[in-house]
């Protein structure tokens, strides 16, 4: 329970930061998409560096499906654990999107109308995700304790260098559907998100245990 604890609470936290600086960074910015960005990225970091500190060591800082999914198939979890976590997972991210809704005073139930598709936003979530997961477990192999700094750093930069914004995670995708704000997806876009989300967990898996051999 501690673990799912964890993993709930964290994921919620992460889509606070998410969307709640995508409200702010729009409202700011007065119609400047880059700044709105820029903010939203930066605040992501910022959070992704907290929670994954501080929840680390309690559940291993997933907040993520397709990260816990790595870690099945590279037999580092069973599929009894994995479940709940990804149940929680999804429940904690909507639950943090409605709490950042009452938090700015919006319409607590929402469902976005931000059109997210196309080829190239496709192939960005499976480079994206692989990112990721490369960034992950290069960092348990090389620097543990960097582990926090390199995801933040990963994302605050993959929300620039990526034509999808990087959501790269399943729970978030389907979170940022219930807002219909500057974060949002448009919920009839987020299955093929996920879909090549979960194509970046097999590329991962093919070539980082070839490439981060146990030593």
């Amino acid at each position: 329970m501690q673990k799912l604890l964890a993993e709930g609470l964290g994921t919620a936290f992460l889509l606070i930061g998410v969307v709640g600086s995508g409200i702010m960074g729009a409202a700011l910015a007065d119609g400047n998409t880059a700044i709105a960005l820029l903010a939203n990225a930066i605040a992501t970091g910022c959070i992704l560096y907290v929670i994954i500190t501080t929840l680390g060591p309690i559940s291993g800082a997933h907040f993520n499906p397709a990260v816990t999914l790595a870690f099945v198939l590279r037999s580092q979890m069973h599929v009894r654990e994995a479940v709940p976590y990804v149940v929680v997972q999804i429940g904690g991210g909507i639950l943090g999107v409605w709490a950042t809704h009452v938090m700015f005073d919006l319409s607590i139930f929402q469902a976005s109308t931000t059109d997210r598709t196309g080829i190239s936003q496709w192939f960005s979530e499976v480079l994206a995700t692989f990112g990721l997961l490369f960034v992950i477990f290069g960092g348990l192999k090389s620097r543990p304790d960097a582990v926090p700094t390199l995801v933040a750093l990963y994302i605050t930069g993959a929300y620039w260098f990526t034509s999808s914004t990087s959501f790269a995670n399943p729970a978030v995708s389907i979170a940022r559907g219930f807002s219909d704000t500057f974060a949002g997806i448009n919920p009839a876009h987020i299955p093929m998100f996920i879909v090549m989300q979960f194509v970046g967990v097999g590329v991962a898996s093919i070539i980082l245990p070839r490439l981060f051999t146990k030593g």
